[in-house]
C-alpha cells in the first residue's frame, strides 16, 4: 500500500527520451517512477535526466533484464503500490508483465510476454495456431547456418532471437557469405542502451520472404481488441533489413487492413495476451500475412506519434488508462488524415563534419518534425542496425501517398558531409533514439 500522501505512481520500466513529451501531456507532477538497469542509468546519466521531468518522482535502478528480478523488486518495494506498470523498451516486457501480476494490475501476462521476447518460441506457437511463418531454425554456429541454407536454398535472414532494433540481423545471400555473416551476427553491441554484462546471442536462421512489410499496432483489454492501426514500412536497400520510413495508415484496401488486424488478434489469442499493446510486424507474400515478429509494447520509431496525428487519437494516454484498469474512452475506427516518417542516416562510414539542409527540411510542405540527434564530430561505422539512424522527418497530409512523398522530399534536403575513416570501432548510437 502506498504509504505517503502522493498519488499512486505509474511504473515505467525503461527510459525512452522521445516518449517524455507524450507522457508529460497527461501525467501530473511526481506521478511516475522510472525503473532502469543500473549500467544503463549510469551510462545515460538518467539520475540527472529524470530530475528535469516534472512528472518523474524518482529513478529506481534495478536489473530488470534478469529472470526473477520482478519478484525481487516486489519484495523490496512493498509500499510502492503502483497504479500501472508500463514496459517502455523491448527488454522490459517480461519484467513489467510479471510485476503487474504481483501488484494485481492489468498486463500482458508473464507467459505471453516471455513468448513475445523469444522470436523462436513465438514462431513455434504462431505456427501451431495456423499463422503463416517462414521456415526458421535456431543455429548454434556457422556450420548450422550453412546447413540451413543447404536445406532451404535462396537468401536467408540471420537474426538474434533475443535482441532489438535489428541488431545483429542481416540477409545471407548464399553459402559463400556464411562465415562473414556469422561473425557479424555475433558482434552485437547496443552501447549505452544495454547493461555491461554480456547478453549471450541466440541466433535464428529464417527463409527470406519477399513482399511489402507492415506492422499492426493494437490496443487490447483482456485479449479483446479496442483499436488497430496498420503502418506501411520501407526498408533501406541492401543486406541489412533496417526500416527507412513509415506511413500511417498504410495505403491498403480496407479488406487487407482487416486481414492484418485479424491475424494480429489471432496471434494475441495464440500467446494468451491479456491487456496492453501489440506491435506486430508482417510481410504480405502473395496476399498472405507472414509473421516477422511481435512486441508487447508501444512501437518505436515515432510510430505512436504518427498514429496520434493521423487519426487523431491520444494513443499513449489510452494505453496508460488500460494498464490502470480504466476506460480509455472512445477510440477511432479509421484515420482522418495520413502521416509519414523518413529516417536520416549518413550514407557511408566516417566522421560527420557538417549537417546541411535541416532548416530547409523543417520548412518544407507538410513537415511536422525534422530532427538530427548528432553533431559534427560524430563517428559512425555505417548503417548496420536501427541504432545507426541519426535523424527523422515526419509529415502530415490528406492521403498516405502524399504524406509519403512529402517526407521523402524533405528528407532528401538533408545531407551529411563525411570524412571517411577506415578504422572505426565505436558506439555510434544517438541518445535521441531512445
Amino acid at each position: 500500500m502506498n504509504t505517503d500522501d502522493r498519488p499512486r505512481p505509474v511504473l515505467i520500466v525503461g527510459y525512452v527520451a522521445f516518449a517524455v513529451p507524450a507522457v508529460a501531456a497527461f501525467q501530473g507532477p511526481d506521478s511516475v517512477v522510472y525503473v532502469e538497469e543500473p549500467d544503463v542509468a549510469r551510462k545515460r546519466h538518467l539520475a540527472e535526466a529524470v530530475q528535469h521531468i516534472d512528472y518523474a518522482r524518482e529513478l529506481i535502478e534495478w536489473e530488470y533484464h534478469l529472470p526473477g528480478r520482478a519478484d525481487a523488486f516486489f519484495a523490496a518495494h512493498p509500499g510502492l503500490d503502483p497504479v500501472a506498470v508500463i514496459p517502455a523498451v523491448e527488454y522490459a516486457v517480461p519484467f513489467a508483465a510479471r510485476l503487474a501480476e504481483r501488484y494485481g494490475l492489468p498486463g500482458a501476462g508473464l507467459g505471453a510476454a516471455q513468448l513475445l521476447r523469444d522470436k523462436h518460441q513465438l514462431r513455434v506457437v504462431a505456427a501451431a495456431a495456423g499463422i503463416a511463418n517462414p521456415a526458421s531454425e535456431p543455429v548454434a554456429d556457422a556450420a548450422a547456418l550453412a546447413g540451413f541454407l543447404a536445406r532451404h536454398p535462396g537468401p536467408a535472414v540471420l537474426k538474434p532471437a533475443n535482441r532489438q532494433a535489428s541488431v545483429g540481423t542481416l540477409v545471407v545471400g548464399g553459402p559463400e557469405e556464411v562465415g562473414a555473416a556469422w561473425a557479424f551476427g555475433q558482434a552485437q553491441d547496443e552501447g549505452a542502451f544495454v547493461p555491461d554484462r554480456p547478453i549471450a546471442p541466440v541466433m535464428l536462421a529464417e527463409q527470406y520472404v519477399r513482399g511489402p512489410e507492415f506492422s499492426v499496432e493494437m490496443l487490447l483489454s483482456g485479449g479483446r481488441p479496442l483499436f488497430a492501426n496498420t503502418t506501411g514500412k520501407l526498408l533501406y536497400p541492401g543486406r541489412y533489413p533496417i526500416e527507412a520510413g513509415h506511413t500511417v495508415p498504410a495505403e491498403l484496401p480496407v479488406d487487407t487492413h482487416e486481414l492484418l488486424a485479424a491475424e494480429t488478434e489471432r496471434l494475441a489469442a495464440a500467446v494468451g495476451f491479456g491487456t496492453g499493446v501489440l506491435h506486430c510486424e508482417w510481410i504480405l507474400a502473395d496476399g498472405v500475412p507472414v509473421l516477422v515478429e511481435c512486441a508487447g509494447r508501444l512501437p518505436g520509431d515515432s510510430i505512436t506519434d504518427l498514429i496520434e496525428a493521423a487519426y487523431p487519437v491520444e494513443l499513449t494516454r489510452a494505453y496508460f488508462a488500460l494498464m490502470r484498469g480504466a476506460d480509455p474512452g472512445p477510440l477511432p475506427a479509421k484515420a482522418e488524415r495520413a502521416t509519414a516518417a523518413a529516417f536520416l542516416a549518413p550514407d557511408r562510414p566516417g566522421t560527420v563534419t557538417a549537417v546541411h539542409g535541416l532548416d530547409a527540411a523543417a520548412a518544407a510542405a507538410g513537415v511536422q518534425l525534422a530532427a538530427v540527434g548528432i553533431a559534427p564530430g560524430h563517428r559512425g561505422a555505417g548503417l548496420r542496425s536501427s541504432w545507426d539512424r541519426v535523424g527523422i522527418v515526419t509529415t502530415l497530409a490528406d492521403t498516405p501517398a502524399e504524406a509519403r512523398r512529402l517526407a521523402d522530399e524533405a528528407a532528401a534536403l538533408v545531407r551529411f558531409d563525411i570524412d571517411i575513416d577506415i578504422d572505426i570501432d565505436i558506439d555510434s548510437r544517438s541518445e535521441e533514439e531512445s
